[in-house]
């Protein structure tokens, strides 16, 4: 847990950096833009098809019965509302791995672990792979969590939880790619899971923090780059 919050800590100080700094609020403002953009253009479309799916549902039957259809326009609106909202944390990382990462990673690299040999065990396909893998799986999950949204307290854990595994899923490869070879990253991986899903747990719970949320995937590339090159100058010493 301590390696977690130090990583955390050490990747927060690094955000004021002019090299940082130059990044910092890239991924999250081009997510939003882009959503933005996409939202105004189809809203009605998508708005549209849910509440034609809906409107074929008993449900509907009902609704229509006690002049009450509203609900299941309003009900359309809400679920794109939430649709868009992960769509946007997932286009930031995406964004944060092709922008921000190689300038991360050679930012901590030469500060704080100049003499970390470089054995290059990952690959742009493995990242690609991974990234992928990691995705489709966040997609499944916040599917499947999706009636916990309804409740006090899922609202609230089931976002941090499912972002937590995206986060440590993508961030962990990128972060040792050019420095571990393949045996390496699969052994920090297997004795370090629960360290890394922590780190992404305390990143995650920053995503109801205004402001701090635009830099955040920013701030997880930098901590995930601080945990997992630490872990692997130890493992090697």
């Amino acid at each position: 847990m301590q390696d977690a919050i130090n990583a955390l800590a050490r990747a927060a100080r690094n955000l004021f950096d002019p090299r940082i700094i130059a990044i910092v609020f890239l991924p999250m403002l081009c997510s939003i833009v882009l959503w933005t953009i996409l939202a105004w253009l189809y809203w009605d479309v998508w708005t549209g098809g849910i509440a034609g799916a809906m409107a074929t549902t008993t449900v509907a039957g009902w609704l229509q019965g006690w002049s009450a259809t509203w609900v299941i326009n309003y009900t359309a609106m809400l679920v794109v509302f939430i649709a868009i909202m992960p769509a946007i944390f997932v286009t930031a990382l995406v964004a944060t791995e092709i922008i921000a990462m190689p300038i991360i990673v050679k930012f901590v690299g030469e500060r704080y672990f100049p003499a970390l040999q470089r054995k290059s065990g990952g690959t742009m396909v493995g990242s690609i792979i991974n990234a992928a893998i990691g995705i489709s799986i966040f997609t499944v999950l916040w599917i499947f969590t999706l009636p916990l949204w309804l409740t006090g307290v899922g609202a609230i854990l089931a976002p941090v939880l499912t972002s937590a595994y995206l986060n440590q899923r993508m961030f962990r490869y990128d972060a040792l790619a050019e420095h571990a070879s393949r045996e390496e990253f699969a052994r920090i991986k297997l004795t370090s899971r629960g360290d890394l899903f922590l780190l992404g747990i305390l990143l995650s719970l920053l995503l109801y923090v205004p402001l701090v949320n635009l830099v955040l995937p920013v701030l997880s590339g930098l901590a995930f780059t601080h945990f997992s090159l630490a872990r692997l100058a130890r493992q090697r010493a």
